[in-house]
């Protein structure tokens, strides 16, 4: 028995010098990602350092000053949280709540209202949980922001006269907006969700992150899985777009560019064909890298938000 104790023990030694360095790589890389631990991490201000996103930051920043006059800031308090959005009020009974990805701020979302605007719906541009001005500490990829977007929903219906809501994610946003349209408490007055490239699942997205830097899955994958579900209270694994998207029954579109590494084409057909809704809808376009499809075919990308919009919604 001592000797089945002292193996035990060399085997748990073992383990435990092998797998801590290996957590702690972890949790840097779980703290870079999805926690905020200053305002000026995801502010409003463009994510990163390439051209295309400068490009289409900009583009939103000039969209916003063009209808400055149109915009007011608001907020609501969802889950503890002060949230803030930028309202861009055009006098319509209709509104689409757009969702940005990780790192993103509503400032970013005024690239993706031109269709929008042109469609007849008024732009709540929101700064998700622990992004620009709102507040929060830990990006949860929608496993508890989907009730962010419910109350917003909510705001917007109850206190600014808004009778029909959309949702446009973006990445995680779509994931999230996913969320909430599937929830059993989601009103009947959001009407349907844009979806731009969403992943079947935040594993398999982070996975391919690594893939694509040449960067080994086992362990990493494993623990960073494992620190969003310790404060996210559900797995992303387990909990992704793939295991909702049944229980779907209000309009969707699903849009996908070919160059996607991130959110890959055949996941993106698997959650078509998986989805339950009577109205979906799949466009796929040519050109275009994770979330940056709308920058290379802008009038296509458009054409196709203004087309469901008008045929589903």
């Amino acid at each position: 028995m001592i000797a089945l104790y002292i193996v035990l023990g060399i085997i748990g030694a073992a383990i435990l010098f092998y797998f801590l360095p290996t957590m702690i790589v972890s949790n840097v890389i779980y703290t870079v990602l999805l926690v905020r631990k200053n305002k000026d991490k995801w502010s409003r201000t463009v994510s990163w350092d390439n051209e295309e996103q400068k490009q289409m930051f900009a583009i939103g920043e000039e969209w916003g000053k063009k209808y400055e006059q149109y915009r007011k800031t608001i907020s609501i308090t969802s889950c503890g949280f002060k949230l803030v959005a930028e309202y861009f009020d055009f006098g319509n009974d209709k509104a689409v709540i757009v969702i940005p990805g990780r790192m993103e701020s509503g400032t970013y979302s005024y690239y993706f209202s031109e269709p929008y605007r042109k469609a007849g719906y008024n732009i709540v541009a929101i700064d998700n949980r622990c992004h620009g001005l709102s507040e929060g500490k830990y990006n949860c990829l929608g496993l508890k922001e989907y009730k962010d977007i419910l109350n917003w929903a909510r705001y917007i219906h109850d206190e600014l006269g808004v009778k029909e809501v959309v949702i446009h994610g973006i990445c995680i946003g779509s994931a999230t907006g996913l969320y909430a349209i599937c929830d059993k408490e989601c009103p009947d007055y959001i009407k349907g969700i844009v979806a731009d490239g969403m992943y079947i699942n935040f594993n398999e997205s982070f996975k391919n992150h690594l893939i694509e830097r040449k960067k080994p899955l086992f362990p990493y994958t494993q623990e960073v899985m494992a620190l969003i579900t310790l404060v996210a209270g559900r797995s992303p694994k387990k909990h992704g777009p793939i295991n909702y998207v049944n229980r779907l029954n209000k309009p969707i579109l699903f849009i996908y560019s070919k160059e996607d590494t991130y959110s890959v084409p055949k996941y993106g057909q698997l959650l078509y064909d998986k989805c339950s809704s009577e109205k979906k809808v799949l466009e796929w376009f040519e050109h275009g890298e994770h979330s940056h499809v709308r920058i290379n075919q802008t009038e296509q990308y458009d054409a196709a938000i203004i087309n469901f919009l008008k045929e589903n919604c």
